[in-house]
């Protein structure tokens, strides 16, 4: 079985977050110098989507560590959308681990820099509530497909839905960043969060990182 947190709601902050938790909008709570990574297309600074504690996914490995995730990303209102940003190698992404992390990609030292926001373009940050749950272990293709089809069923439906760690569910086959191990960081199907983040049509975000906390990745499938 796998450990995980079920994200079962996202509660606004009536301040802003200062502390290393868990948290999507706002600004980074940089636990060393500031990283924000470029885009590498268009040299502006990605959007900060959010940070994770990754004590809870990796355990020792994890402890004292924060994982952020970046995406480039349209200010509200402008016509712009970049679709390297599902490519883990792409450029257009990015998962800053802090401390001791490595990113490949361009990063300037800005302390702040272009957030999440809402429908109506305005600045939002969240804590999200989390229910710990077990999950089954990742199956492969091969191994899901030969399932009879109430089990298969059964089985995606315990590791669907929003959550940090677990078991990964893909919709377009099994699509692992290159290099890893890798342990599932982050799941989110983002046309069904309270927050603005267009990552395409009807998109699952994916976000991971290596066993030893050393480094992230972040791809995208959509329909």
């Amino acid at each position: 079985m796998v450990r995980t947190q079920r994200i079962e709601g996202f509660s606004v902050t009536g301040r802003p977050v200062s502390t290393p938790a868990t948290k999507f909008g706002g600004q980074p709570v940089w636990l060393t110098g500031p990283q924000w990574p470029i885009s590498a297309a268009w040299g502006r600074p990605m959007r900060f989507v959010g940070q994770i504690e990754l004590g809870p996914v990796l355990g020792a490995a994890g402890h004292g560590k924060l994982a952020y995730v970046f995406v480039t990303h349209a200010d509200h209102e402008e016509n712009f959308f970049d679709p390297d940003i599902i490519d883990p190698e792409g450029g257009e992404n990015a998962v800053i681990v802090q401390p001791g992390g490595d990113y490949a990609g361009q990063v300037r030292p800005l302390a702040t820099g272009p957030a999440l926001y809402g429908r109506d373009g305005s600045a939002v940050e969240f804590t999200v509530d989390l229910r710990p749950v077990d999950e089954p272990e990742c199956m492969t293709d091969e191994e899901l497909e030969a399932l009879p089809s109430a089990k298969r069923d059964r089985y995606v439906e315990r590791i669907d839905g929003d959550k940090i760690g677990g078991t990964p569910v893909f919709f377009q086959g099994d699509e692992y960043p290159d290099g890893g191990p890798w342990q599932l960081l982050l799941q989110l199907d983002s046309n069904w969060v309270p927050f603005h983040l267009d990552l395409g049509a009807s998109p699952r975000l994916f976000a991971f990182v290596s066993d030893d906390g050393a480094q992230g990745k972040l791809l995208i499938q959509d329909s």
